[in-house]
């Protein structure tokens, strides 16, 4: 007995479980989750690197949120299953209602019980001298002229008449639900559902690390025939691709593409600000397969349809620019290092100590004396805010700068001007430390002097820059000689004798002078002005600390004048002018020979040349779901408008013979009881009881 009454059980269960999936309870629940995760995928930026992630919520958070892939919620798993059970549950509340919802439609119950006609609310009863079947086609005239369809039911008690207006409401519900069908079975084509499979099913793996894409294997290659995909491709000047990367986690696949796309030129066109007006590709399109090749312009907002396939313009980048630098070490006696030449995007060694000829290695293994140099980008234009004529305050050099290089997108300013262009590149050492260094090519106006700005990445992702003084010729040559003459000690020997020399006649006041010019800038050169500064407080009163200040950085500028002098004789050059604008020189260059003692590099590269290669980024998708959708908010909005906005209304009237006339009694109902239905039933009685008789009214 037992056993006979286990056997049901699962039959129950699959019927309960089949029961909850038809509920509308079920699916309303299940739109709310999508709605309420909808409106998380909108306020939380999607697809953003982790590090982004991690800087605004914390290590904690990011675990939670990561947890529930909130980064990614339209295509995570749980939301995909949610929407497949959504699809599942509306489907069978419509196989369900839909049928009886058509039949009842179409219906005009015209079988209703005459007797029933008393219990509506909205009723009447008349009498006529009419007999019943005049009667009859007397209201039925009166209800079609109100737009009503009319069909009259005939037995031996008497006619009934049925009209009904509006009845095509319900096909606002099937409209509505259908519509919410539609779009989540668009939006499960265009989501990641196929990739999924492809992965689980087909065997497609990923690739992780760099690798040309002739080289990615079977596994890492999705089917031409995929469904739809979402992937990016970058195509440089002169460059045709046919496959775009689509990303997966940490890894990408390759899609191939039905096409090729080749990029004759990319057209850029900046506003006042420096922000991009307008970025549009020229390109050749060639199909395989039929040889056909047309030209075509992709710009924002204008993308190209071809195959069922659309390209979008994303952005633009570098496309592979050849850079020229001029190395300028910050240690040691040479002046000028080797030149490097690279390739925007690629990696190099580089050798800060060799002099003469590049000696840059693309790859390899690197000495311990050697850098790993990264070329991150080329930016030919950069337009800055440079006001001048504010008065300038001993503010951090972060806070000073933050004022003329700040960005300038937005402001319609006069002050805006084109800088020139800009490398940025990562140097790492042999210890694998890495900084992230931007350097202008040209030098800039700041305070009424012009310099070159040499910026360093901080921690916080911004720029600390280091000004250096032009020479007259706007290049670093003479602020080299000087930076090369500071490092050798016989130099700073000369310097500091020739200060003295020219200040005192007295051989004893010349020895001390020269002694401690000598040890200043001994000191200085080591660990720039704030070395000086650490040796005066452990060796000399507070009260005394101002005044000593003062003579020593007067000593060092005077001594550092000198070296100049010296540095220029040894090159063949005569000796800088003594004017206002030489000693600002002077100064300007002591501070930045004190800032450049604290720089995370031993050289500097300077942008000495380029040639600037664009590239395009494209957007590629196959996304055959967005009609679906389409389709789908289109019976949305028909299946809403019908459902509130036509309401169902009916009429039955019971006409019946009565002492040689007839009597009519007549309801009438609706769906929705409102102030427009109780004036229609009032006009529809005053016309019914005009047919020859005096009505009986309740």
């Amino acid at each position: 007995m037992s056993r006979t009454s286990s056997r049901p059980v699962p039959r129950q269960i699959l019927s309960a479980f089949f029961e909850l999936l038809g509920s509308m309870r079920f699916a309303v629940s299940l739109l709310g989750i999508l709605c309420v995760a909808s409106i998380v995928g909108t306020v939380l930026p999607q697809n953003s690197p982790d590090s982004a992630y991690i800087d605004q919520f914390g290590p904690f958070w990011f675990e939670v949120f990561d947890h529930f892939s909130l980064w990614r919620v339209y295509n995570s798993g749980w939301f995909l299953v949610i929407m497949a059970f959504l699809v599942v549950s509306t489907s069978i509340c419509l196989t369900r209602n839909a049928p009886r919802m058509l039949r009842d439609a179409r219906s005009f119950r015209e079988y209703v019980r005459a007797d029933s006609l008393r219990a509506f609310a909205h009723r009447f009863e008349t009498r006529c001298a009419m007999a019943p079947e005049p009667a009859a086609q007397a209201l039925s005239r009166l209800f079609k002229s109100q737009g009503y369809a009319v069909r009259v039911r005939r037995d031996a008690a008497g006619l009934m008449v049925a009209a009904k207006k509006g009845s095509v409401n319900r096909l606002g519900y099937i409209c509505a639900h259908s519509a919410l069908i539609i779009i989540c079975l668009g939006g499960l084509v265009d989501s990641d559902m196929s990739l999924r499979l492809q992965m689980w099913l087909g065997g497609k793996q990923p690739v992780v690390g760099n690798m040309m894409i002739a080289d990615v294997p079977a596994s890492g290659r999705l089917s031409p025939r995929n469904p739809s995909f979402r992937g990016n491709i970058l195509v440089p000047e002169g460059g045709q691709t046919s496959s775009a990367v689509v990303m997966v986690g940490d890894g990408a696949l390759v899609q191939p593409l039905p096409f090729t796309l080749r990029l004759k030129h990319f057209v850029v066109d900046y506003y006042s600000t420096g922000m991009p007006s307008r970025f549009a590709s020229q390109v050749e399109v060639t199909d395989p397969a039929t040889g056909k090749r047309f030209p075509a312009t992709i710009e924002v907002n204008h993308p190209l349809h071809y195959k069922g396939i659309t390209v979008y313009q994303s952005s633009f980048d570098d496309g592979g620019s050849q850079v020229t630098l001029a190395a300028y070490p910050l240690k040691g006696v040479l002046a000028r290092g080797a030149t490097v030449q690279g390739t925007i995007g690629k990696s190099l060694t580089v050798d800060p100590a060799a002099a003469g000829a590049a000696v840059a290695q693309q790859g390899g293994h690197a000495p311990s004396d050697t850098l790993h140099m990264d070329l991150a980008a080329l930016r030919v234009i950069n337009v800055e805010n440079m006001s001048s004529g504010a008065p300038v305050d001993h503010k951090s050099l972060e806070q000073e700068l933050a004022s003329v290089t700040g960005s300038a997108a937005g402001k319609k300013n006069e002050n805006l001007h084109n800088i020139g262009p800009s490398i940025e590149y990562r140097l790492t050492d042999a210890a694998g430390q890495a900084h992230r260094f931007r350097n202008y090519m040209a030098p800039v106006t700041l305070d009424g002097a012009s310099v070159f700005l040499v910026g360093v990445q901080g921690n916080d992702g911004a720029y600390r820059y280091v000004r250096i003084p032009a020479d007259t010729q706007g290049s670093l040559a003479e602020f080299a000689r000087l930076r090369a003459a500071l490092a050798d000690p016989d130099m700073r020997r000369a310097a500091a004798q020739r200060f003295a020399a020219a200040s005192t006649s007295s051989p004893v006041d010349t020895s001390a002078l020269q002694a401690a010019a000598q040890h200043a800038l001994d000191t200085f050169a080591v660990g720039g002005l704030q070395g000086v500064a650490d040796l005066l407080q452990a060796n000399t009163p507070s009260d005394q600390m101002r005044h000593a200040a003062d003579m020593v950085v007067r000593l060092i500028g005077a001594s550092m004048a000198e070296l100049n002098d010296l540095a220029r004789q040894r090159d063949g050059l005569p000796a800088a002018p003594r004017t206002d604008a030489q000693a600002r020189w002077t100064r300007l260059a002591v501070a930045a020979l004190s800032d450049l003692a604290h720089y995370p590099a031993p050289v500097i590269y300077e942008l000495d040349d380029f040639n600037q290669v664009q590239a395009s980024v494209f957007q590629i998708t196959r996304s055959p779901g967005e009609y679906g959708v389409v389709l789908g908010a289109l019976l949305l909005i028909v299946g809403i408008f019908t459902m509130f906005y036509l309401r169902d209304r009916r009429i039955w009237a019971w006409v019946q013979p009565a002492d040689g006339g007839a009597t009519v009694l007549a309801a009438m109902t609706t769906q929705r009881r409102t102030l427009d239905f109780d004036q229609e039933f009032e006009r529809l009685r005053a016309a019914a009881t005009t047919l020859d008789a005096a009505p009986r009214a309740h």
